[in-house]
C-alpha cells in the first residue's frame, strides 16, 4: 500500500476566493491507535464549522485537514477496537482535535462512529452525522425532551443542514408543534417538506408572529436575539444554542426563568472519549433512516474531493443561502 495519500486542506487562513485558500496535498498515511478505525472515505459533506475553523484558526504554513463529516469503508483497525472490522460500511462526524475527514484514509474513534445506513448511499449519509448528533444532543440531551413532551418548539435557520435534520428528530420522536424559520419561499417548501407543522419568517416581527409564544427555541444565530427570546418564550421555557456570539448577555431572560444551554457536537469526543453515546445516537439514527422515518438533507452533490470543488463549497456556505447539505464524494 503506498505510504501516501491524497488529501485537502490549507496552510495559512485567506478568503475563499484565493486559490491557495484550500489546497490538494500529499499526506503520509495514518496508522490507527488503540481504539481507531483507519476508514477509506467515501463521501464528505460540508459544514459551518469547516469555514470558521479555516478562516479563524491559522496553521502557520503547516497543512490542515478539514471535514467534519465522512461515509466510508473500515480498512484496518486498531488493537483494541471492538465495535467494527474491515469492510464494515460507517458514518461519522470525527473530532475537531485530530485531522479532518478531506482525506483518503482517516482516523476516527469507534466510540463516535455508526454503521452507515443500509439504503443510503455513501453520498446522502456523508451530508447527516455531525447535524444528526447535534440536532439529536440538543434536543434529547440538552433540552431533555422525550416521547411525551409537548409544547411549541422554534426551529431558527430550519432550512440549515441541523435545522433540517432536528425538524424531522423533533416532529417524529416528540408531540411537540414544530415551527420552522425560513424566508424564501423555496427554503419555506423545503422546512414544511421536513415536517414542520408551520413556517415563520426569521427577517419578520416574530412575536407578532407568534401569538402565545413557545416553550422551547433551537438558536444557531444568537446575536442579538436575547430580547426577542425574552418575549417570545413562555415562563420556564429553555433557549439550545449552537454559536457563540461577543458579549452575549442574558440577563433579559431571568424574569421568566428561561434556561440557556449550549450544545457544541464535540464535546464527548474532546471530554468524554470514553462515551459510546454518539456511536448508540448515530445507530438510533440510522435505524431511522431505513424505516423511512428520516430523510437525508443532502441537497447538492459535487463529485471529486478536491481543492477546486471544496473551495466552492466553501463559498457557497459562506454566502449563507444554502438549503440542506453540501455533499462531495470520491477521490
Amino acid at each position: 500500500m503506498s505510504e501516501t495519500m491524497r488529501a485537502v486542506g490549507y496552510r495559512a487562513s485567506l478568503p475563499i476566493t484565493d486559490p491557495s485558500s484550500l489546497l490538494d496535498l500529499e499526506v503520509p498515511v495514518p496508522a490507527p491507535g488503540d481504539h481507531d478505525l483507519q476508514v477509506r472515505v467515501h463521501a464528505v459533506s460540508v459544514n459551518p464549522v469547516d469555514v470558521k475553523v479555516r478562516a479563524g484558526s491559522d496553521p502557520g504554513g503547516e497543512p490542515r485537514i478539514l471535514g467534519f463529516d465522512a461515509a466510508g469503508v473500515v480498512e484496518n483497525v486498531g488493537a483494541s477496537v471492538t465495535l467494527f472490522q474491515p469492510g464494515d460500511e460507517v458514518w461519522y462526524a470525527g473530532s475537531i482535535a485530530r485531522p479532518g475527514t478531506n482525506s483518503e484514509l482517516h482516523l476516527v474513534d469507534e466510540r463516535i462512529v455508526g454503521r452507515k445506513p443500509q439504503s443510503l448511499d455513501f453520498a446522502a449519509a456523508a451530508a447527516l452525522p455531525l447535524t444528526a448528533l447535534t440536532a439529536w444532543e440538543s434536543l434529547f440531551d440538552r433540552l431533555r425532551l422525550t416521547s411525551s413532551s409537548r409544547g411549541r418548539l422554534l426551529v431558527l435557520g430550519a432550512a440549515g443542514g441541523v435545522g433540517a435534520i432536528l425538524v424531522q428528530l423533533a416532529r417524529q420522536l416528540t408531540d411537540l408543534e414544530v415551527i420552522g424559520t425560513a424566508s424564501r419561499p423555496e427554503s419555506t417548501q423545503y422546512v414544511l417538506d421536513r415536517g414542520a407543522h408551520s413556517v415563520v419568517d426569521h427577517h419578520g416581527d416574530l412575536p407578532a408572529q407568534l401569538p402565545g409564544g413557545v416553550d422551547y427555541v433551537f438558536s444557531p444565530h444568537s446575536a442579538g436575539m436575547i430580547d426577542t427570546f425574552a418575549q417570545i418564550i413562555r415562563p420556564y421555557g429553555a433557549v439550545v444554542a449552537i454559536d457563540e456570539p461577543q458579549g452575549l448577555e442574558l440577563t433579559p431572560l431571568k424574569s421568566k426563568s428561561i434556561a440557556w444551554h449550549w450544545e457544541l457536537m464535540f464535546t464527548r469526543p474532546l471530554h468524554d472519549p470514553g462515551s459510546t453515546a454518539q456511536h448508540e445516537i448515530l445507530t438510533q439514527v440510522a435505524a431511522l433512516v431505513d424505516k423511512g422515518t428520516v430523510q437525508s438533507t443532502l441537497t447538492t452533490r459535487i463529485n471529486g474531493i478536491n481543492a477546486v470543488n471544496l473551495r466552492a463549497a466553501h463559498a457557497a456556505q459562506e454566502a449563507g443561502t444554502a438549503v440542506g447539505k453540501t455533499v462531495l464524494a470520491g477521490f
